[in-house]
């Protein structure tokens, strides 16, 4: 009798991917599994790569070898024979519109209302009816706790209340997974706090989300698995108790050290 090989069916799936700028070689390799319902936070110093790596998996940045898949398909590419070969800019556009994507920086549109902001590419990327969009987008707006702000200009908001605009907005296109690089660090620290109860609702909520972030105390509470990168790779990886309490590797210990 044959054993039967479980295929495990990864929501995010990086293997292998290098990416160089120039002489600069940024990733060396990495390798980044994450299943669906589960929260990773990537750490790791400035320069170890990490918003790097995460730019590939929504093809913000291209790979110069590896392969990057989400929900089993591969990321800015199909492939033909051996050969990969990029999707087209439409084709990239609407792969994109399952990957949620939330920056340092809110990059709301200044020109559209919350409300506008969060309808936008449901409708324009997905096709969505607006009659349908915009209830569920202020459902999600209440959500984060920015339901009386919809008709207001992004002008008008905290940095907090921009970047959890910029949470519903990731959210109203039903993405497969949310990657958050760096969700709180343009804020200031008495408005950081109201972010990160958004995305720990998230992860109670059992979303997909992969988070660079150097929350080191948040990373701890909400992680299932915690990933530290240095110098382009992927130096250590584990559940939160084996990364911070019982590191093996000598820079991640040496990095807790200061950041503890």
């Amino acid at each position: 009798m044959t054993a039967e090989i479980e295929t495990v069916r990864y929501a995010v799936e990086v293997r292998g991917v290098h990416k160089s700028y120039g002489a600069l070689e940024v990733l060396k390799g990495v390798d980044l599994t994450v299943r669906p319902g589960e929260v990773t936070a990537v750490l790791g110093p400035s320069g170890s790569g990490k918003s790097t790596l995460l730019r590939t998996v929504n093809h913000l940045e291209k790979v110069d070898a590896g392969s990057v898949r989400v929900d089993g398909a591969l990321v800015g590419y199909r492939r033909r024979g051996r050969k990969l070969h990029e999707l087209t800019p439409k084709e990239i556009r609407r792969q994109r519109s399952q990957i949620g994507f939330v920056f340092q920086n809110f990059t709301l549109f200044p020109h559209l209302t919350v409300l506008e902001n969060v309808v936008e590419a449901p409708v324009s990327a997905q096709r969505r009816p607006r009659s349908e969009v915009e209830p569920e987008a202020l459902a999600l707006l209440s959500r984060v706790g920015v339901g009386d702000k919809a008709h207001d200009y992004p002008r008008r908001l905290s940095g907090g209340q921009q970047q959890r605009v910029a949470i519903a907005r990731a959210l109203a296109l039903r993405p497969k997974v949310i990657l958050f690089d760096e969700p709180t660090s343009a804020l200031d620290p008495e408005l950081v706090g109201e972010v990160l109860d958004v995305i720990r609702g998230l992860a109670a909520d059992g979303a997909t989300l992969v988070i660079v972030t150097h929350e080191v105390g948040f990373a701890r509470e909400v992680a299932d698995t915690v990933v530290f990168m240095d110098g382009g790779v992927v130096l250590e990886q584990g559940s939160p108790v084996e990364v911070f309490d019982t590191p093996t590797h000598s820079r991640t210990r040496e990095f807790l050290s200061r950041v503890l």
